[in-house]
């Protein structure tokens, strides 16, 4: 790709996993009790917050906002393990101070111009430079990371992950309200989140040197301050060792959480290990990829997705079921075969952003979509 050493190239250390390890990162929005609007309580939330939990509850760039962090778990079960005891701990605080949780990619009616920017330098900088988009970044999502054994490993894993774009976001798509409308996107969060001018679909590079000279370039022109300032929907992690993977909208309850983490898990370990038995692994032009993405966002369940190089096309959810058919000797080993079953649950019950047109069908209420929501958020298990 290059001729010579590249003059701007970044050396970057990847502090590579033992194994497939897995983390998770889950955005949740707070609600008012009574308005069921976005309450810019996260500064009064953290006052209640423990210090020694602190590691478990992150800020995040708007004060209507936390994270639930796990710890470096090896199976899906043990991150949402993880998740339940933080999920309890912040609905109590929650409770203290008025405010409900709310998993989903956008707010049905919330107003972008009514909220308010955590305090801090990097969040500031960002709005400086971003103004009207980065205002307007009023969303919430779930990051799953999987360890990985060697850099080397990393682009050709990213690259073939991005294959499976579509299936994660039609699966996990919960954003099809924005501001009091309906979009007519299943997922409007994966189009607004790619206005942001390091974020959107990664460069599909062969090398980890041709990561670290664009990382470079990144540096020396001012674009990034940090390497986490690169917000690919699939990125490097390379201080964690893995791979993380940004595609999914908000999830609004645990039990499609752990689906979708499953299914995350297992398809990268598949990835990895056919490429360690010198498989070469499915790859699409970026142009069908960005397509994929956008017929995801439009669809969701409903998309028809190119399947491969050659362009053929088929159905999302009829893709998805030969898929879990393949992953299946993966999820034993992973043991989270439970879990991966409850992705076909899914399509059969409809996905958020079905659930939540069904609720403003029915009642003509952006608030009672909210409630409905907060209700799933609300039970132990999310949705049985």
């Amino acid at each position: 790709m290059f001729g010579g050493e590249p003059p701007n190239r970044y050396p970057i250390d990847f502090v590579a996993s033992a194994g497939p390890s897995l983390g998770v990162e889950w955005e949740l929005a707070l609600v008012d009790k009574q308005t069921r609007d976005l309450s810019n309580s996260a500064a009064e939330f953290f006052a209640h917050v423990d210090p020694a939990d602190r590691h478990r509850v992150h800020k995040e760039l708007l004060r209507n906002t936390i994270e639930l962090v796990t710890g470096i778990c090896q199976t899906t079960g043990e991150a949402m393990a993880d998740l339940a005891d933080a999920l309890t701990l912040v609905r109590g605080i929650g409770d203290e101070i008025g405010v409900d949780l709310f998993g989903a990619g956008t707010h049905p009616f919330a107003q972008w111009s009514a909220q308010r920017l955590t305090e801090g330098h990097r969040y500031e900088e960002l709005m400086e430079r971003t103004q009207w988009w980065g205002r307007q970044m009023l969303i919430w999502g779930v990051h799953v990371h999987v360890g990985i054994t060697h850099r080397d490993k990393v682009f050709p894993i990213l690259t073939a992950l991005l294959t499976y774009y579509p299936h994660l976001l039609a699966l996990s798509a919960s954003s099809p309200m924005w501001s009091g409308q309906d979009t007519g996107y299943a997922s409007n969060r994966a189009m607004m989140f790619q206005q942001l001018p390091t974020a959107g679909l990664p460069f599909q590079f062969e090398r980890w040197s041709e990561f670290e000279a664009f990382a470079g370039d990144q540096f020396k022109t001012g674009i990034i301050d940090q390497l986490n300032e690169i917000r690919w929907d699939v990125r490097p992690a390379p201080q964690h060792g893995t791979i993380e993977v940004r595609i999914c909208d908000g999830v609004s309850n645990l039990t499609e959480l752990s689906a979708l983490v499953a299914l995350t898990h297992c398809l990268v370990v598949d990835l990895d290990r056919r490429l360690e038995a010198g498989e070469q692994l499915p790859h699409l032009a970026p142009w069908l990829v960005q397509e994929n993405k956008w017929r995801a966002a439009r669809y969701g369940l409903d998309a028809i997705i190119i399947q491969d190089s050659a362009a053929n096309e088929r159905l999302v959810t009829d893709d998805l079921a030969d898929i879990l058919e393949r992953l299946a000797p993966i999820a034993v080993e992973l043991g989270c075969v439970d879990e991966l079953a409850r992705v076909a649950d899914i399509p059969r019950r409809g996905a958020s952003y079905q659930r939540q047109r069904k609720v403003f069908a029915s009642t003509g209420s952006a608030k009672d979509v909210v409630a409905a929501l907060v209700a799933e958020l609300g039970s132990t298990a999310g949705l049985g």
